[in-house]
């Protein structure tokens, strides 16, 4: 039997808000893993909640059954994401522990993408009578997780473009002059942003430029793993993202062994290509092999438009102070020796616009 939505009541979505601000709270703490948070209820009640916190640490459905001390009999479980059912992994499968408990009831937000689990929990838990609702607040859900999502489709990093900008979309004077273009507001976001990212990637020239550090600097569990495009390998070796930790790889030719045995010896790391610049799919593909599930693309014009053109972008998010400064030399925030005609033009869907401090914080998802 398969329940419908229509069974959902406004107390069951409340349940299930309260699990997907659980599962938030582990932004940038759980990956490869998902987020995901836990809500047990008796009689309308909550009696235990909790989330998944870190892979290979208990997930969220067990560790809320354990903080239920028994009482999970005739329960009704809320949960995230579809309960896993497989042992190919560092944790023990919940729908057993679901089973066991004696609850009677599971509310899940969406199944898991993984083939591994895809609706196989779910029909684990209803092969041993519970009531099993799917779907409640999918949508959040699937937003919730959408690395986890890209990563398990498509073993490609979800790429996230971020960039500052005036209201006239310059990015820097023609001297160069970028510092700082949005206000405190928006650069703490873009902390917080690299702190839930799994990688931060950049090229030469902003490296060049800026000398940055790539790091957050807002309370912070991990630090990003830096990514640097720079073929001829020009990075001083006394700049910022030369030292570690945290992790640090240069994506470059190959050759230039003696400069990249001096910085192997600091604990730096290359991913090689042949050709004259990489290709970015097939750097995604690499990326993605080495576990890395997200990535936040901070970096200049030429290079924004070079990620637009390959298509590996699949979030913007924009910051937009409310300044003009003018000057057709002053850097645009996508450059490039190329030009998209108005039909072919690259489309947002799902776009949200707020307020952050003074400047606006743009946004939305490429239409593929």
């Amino acid at each position: 039997m398969i329940e419908k939505k229509n069974l959902v009541t406004e107390k069951d979505v409340f349940f299930m808000k309260r699990a997907l601000r659980l599962a938030e709270k582990a932004r940038g703490m759980t990956s490869p893993n998902p987020l995901v948070g836990a809500v047990l209820t008796k009689n309308g009640k909550i009696i235990a909640e909790d989330y998944h916190k870190k892979s290979g640490e208990p997930h969220a459905e067990a560790l809320a059954i354990l903080k239920a001390k028994g009482k999970a009999k005739d329960a009704a479980l809320y949960v995230t994401l579809e309960p896993c059912c497989h042992t190919d992994k560092k944790t023990p499968p919940c729908c057993p522990s679901i089973v066991k408990a004696g609850i009677s009831k599971v509310f899940v937000a969406m199944r898991d993408p993984n083939p591994k689990v895809s609706g196989k929990g779910i029909k684990m838990l209803r092969d041993h009578g519970l009531i099993v609702i799917e779907g409640v607040l999918e949508d959040k859900a699937k937003k919730l997780n959408e690395a986890y999502c890209k990563f398990i489709a498509t073993n490609r990093p979800f790429v996230t473009l971020k960039a500052a900008m005036t209201l006239d979309g310059k990015i820097a004077t023609p001297e160069g002059e970028s510092k700082w273009i949005t206000g405190e507001t928006a650069r703490k976001i873009v902390h917080q942003m690299r702190c839930n990212s799994d990688g931060v990637m950049t090229a030469i020239g902003t490296v060049k430029a800026d000398n940055p550090e790539l790091t957050s600097r807002v309370k912070c569990s991990r630090q990003p793993v830096r990514i640097i495009i720079d073929p001829a390998l020009e990075t001083p070796p006394d700049f910022n993202v030369c030292s570690v930790p945290p992790e640090t790889i240069f994506v470059t030719r190959r050759g230039n062994d003696e400069k990249k045995s001096v910085l192997r010896a600091k604990g730096l790391h290359f991913i090689e290509f042949t050709g004259k610049r990489v290709e970015l799919p097939w750097l995604m593909d690499r990326l993605g092999s080495m576990g890395i599930t997200s990535v936040m693309i901070e970096a200049g014009s030429s290079f924004n438009a070079s990620t637009l053109k390959a298509g590996i972008v699949d979030k913007v998010i924009f910051f937009i102070a409310p300044k003009i400064i003018c000057g057709k030399a002053s850097l645009p925030v996508v450059g490039g020796d190329f030009f998209i005609k108005l039909n072919d033009a690259i489309y947002l869907s799902d776009i949200t616009v707020r307020m952050v401090g003074a400047d606006i914080m743009v946004e939305g998802y490429i239409v593929k």
